[in-house]
């Protein structure tokens, strides 16, 4: 097979994703790009493909359904699509008193933040190992260090990605995969706003 540099990236329509995949996509690497929206995605896809001369696999998911990591691997397993890096990008967040607050809304945040990311981590990191080679870039938070009162959910799931990250990164070392967390603070995206 011939050498890849394929990324996978979550929430790659706009924010932190959208940065990353741009980057990926200057250094001459292959996208997938994952997202709920299809529109904005199919123009991430038209314009990397001109200006960097790079071949975009779009796939629309919406991470807070059950089924939709593995979804979203079995579509890349049928276009033969070697993911090199794995980018856990897509999140969201929430705000005020847990007791009042939709505990369906906190149930989606669990499955975006946590679930989905440890399914797609789980499912590329096979074929790394096989390959013994990979990275996998999870995006966390600096709210991963503390308790977040009015924001509990959001500030565990987060705590959970950079715990996850780090014991996962020790037990791939020695198989040439690197598996971070990225902890940023707060950074100007749709993230507020959403």
């Amino acid at each position: 097979m011939k050498a890849t540099n394929t990324a996978l990236i979550t929430g790659a329509s706009g924010g932190i994703g959208l940065v990353l995949a741009k980057i990926h996509a200057k250094n001459g690497g292959d996208l997938v790009i994952v997202a709920r929206s299809e529109d904005k995605l199919n123009e991430i896809k038209k314009d990397f493909e001109a200006r960097f001369k790079i071949a975009v696999t779009v796939i629309t998911a919406d991470l807070s359904e059950v089924n939709a990591a593995e979804s979203i691997f079995t579509k890349t397993q049928a276009l033969n699509l070697q993911i090199d890096t794995l980018i856990n990008n897509a999140g969201f967040g929430g705000h005020g008193k847990f007791h009042e607050r939709q505990l369906f809304d906190e149930q989606s945040m669990m499955q975006v933040n946590m679930v989905a990311l440890t399914e797609l981590t789980h499912f590329y990191l096979q074929g790394m190992i096989e390959r013994n080679q990979g990275e996998i870039l999870n995006v966390s938070s600096t709210a991963s260090f503390i308790p977040g009162p009015l924001q509990a959910v959001y500030y565990a799931t987060k705590a959970y990605v950079t715990s996850f990250s780090q014991a996962i990164a020790e037990e791939v070392s020695n198989h040439n995969i690197t598996v971070t967390a990225l902890c940023p603070g707060t950074v100007d995206t749709g993230f507020v706003a959403a």
